[in-house]
């Protein structure tokens, strides 16, 4: 795989983006106190045995969660469009639970794993697509969706060199700002993801297509935050959902492709991130709203395809 340099990382420009999202102080002490644990553990039993703990752990939550399991056996119902068996809707869902464990394990833990092996952990498929997007020198948007574990592919498509953008909510996770603050201190030659806001107008999407970023964020939405962002509203497992079309037209307007991936988790702290196809071509576009409309549709098939081949994957539940 082709591996690109990445310039050092733009400290201004990420705080005054990431203002207001400084961890408090009971955040900090128990990811500290959560961080060294793991940290010992991991020490101990290695990776691979850190890997069999968090299924333990999921496995765990997934006995005692009662009112998870069944907001996500509704899920899996709206998804599959059918009523699983005993056996299946429990299959999944304990793989629902491990799996969300494990990558919050991995994640949070990750600035104590060698890169050499954390470079092996990670796999790109069809990256002949992002490296030629990259080639070109005016970025890229990835339209992802609302499964899989984003923040853990940012940090290893950083580890492999790509400079990559990212679109989150104003009031994220504490343990994304704990890891990002560690990356910050400890590691300052890291590759950082770049931080937009969901809500923020285009101006810093079209400086990261300028800069020759991959930005990548989910085109599927709960709901529309602001006024000025432009959806179309299509159907996917069988109810009418809004899905952005402002970041596709950015990247278009600025030559950059726009490509669709999921981010596919497996065994042993395992990711894959599989590129499916580029959706838009701005060197082959002819008409604009014709064209999004197309890539709109193609873009919601292939989630539903995606998540019925991969149920346990479900975050919205």
């Amino acid at each position: 795989m082709t591996t690109h340099p990445s310039a050092a990382p733009d400290i201004s420009t990420e705080r005054s983006v990431e203002n207001g999202t400084e961890l408090g102080g009971w955040d900090r002490i128990s990811l500290t106190a959560a961080h060294t644990a793991v940290s010992w553990i991991l020490a101990v039993v290695s990776l691979a045995g850190l890997y069999r703990l968090g299924q333990w752990f999921g496995t765990l939550e997934w006995l005692i969660d009662y009112k998870r399991r069944r907001r996500f056996r509704r899920a899996l119902t709206r998804v599959l469009e059918r009523t699983p068996c005993g056996a299946e809707r429990r299959r999944l869902t304990r793989e629902y639970f491990a799996r969300a464990r494990c990558d919050k394990l991995f994640y949070l833990i990750f600035d104590r794993i060698p890169r050499d092996q954390a470079h092996a952990l990670f796999h790109i498929g069809n990256v002949d697509l992002l490296d030629r997007a990259v080639e070109r020198g005016r970025g890229g948007y990835v339209a992802l969706a609302h499964h899989g574990a984003q923040h853990v592919m940012s940090m290893l498509m950083g580890l492999h060199g790509y400079k990559t953008a990212g679109v989150r909510d104003r009031k994220e996770s504490a343990l994304r700002r704990f890891v990002q603050d560690r990356f910050d201190r400890l590691h300052p030659d890291f590759p950082r993801t770049r931080m937009l806001f969901a809500d923020s107008y285009p101006r810093e999407i079209y400086r990261c297509f300028q800069d020759g970023y991959l930005l990548g964020s989910a085109v599927d939405v709960n709901r529309v935050r602001a006024a000025h962002q432009r959806f179309e509203e299509i159907e996917v497992f069988g109810e009418k959902r809004a899905f952005l079309t402002g970041p596709l037209r950015i990247a278009l307007r600025c030559g950059a492709p726009v490509m669709q991936a999921f981010i596919v988790p497996e065994d042993g702290f395992r990711y894959r991130l599989e590129v499916v196809q580029t959706l838009i071509d701005p060197e082959t576009l002819t008409e604009e709203n014709a064209d999004i409309t197309r890539a709109i549709n193609e873009y919601a098939s292939n989630v539903e395809r995606f998540v019925r081949d991969h149920p346990a994957l479900i975050t919205r539940i």
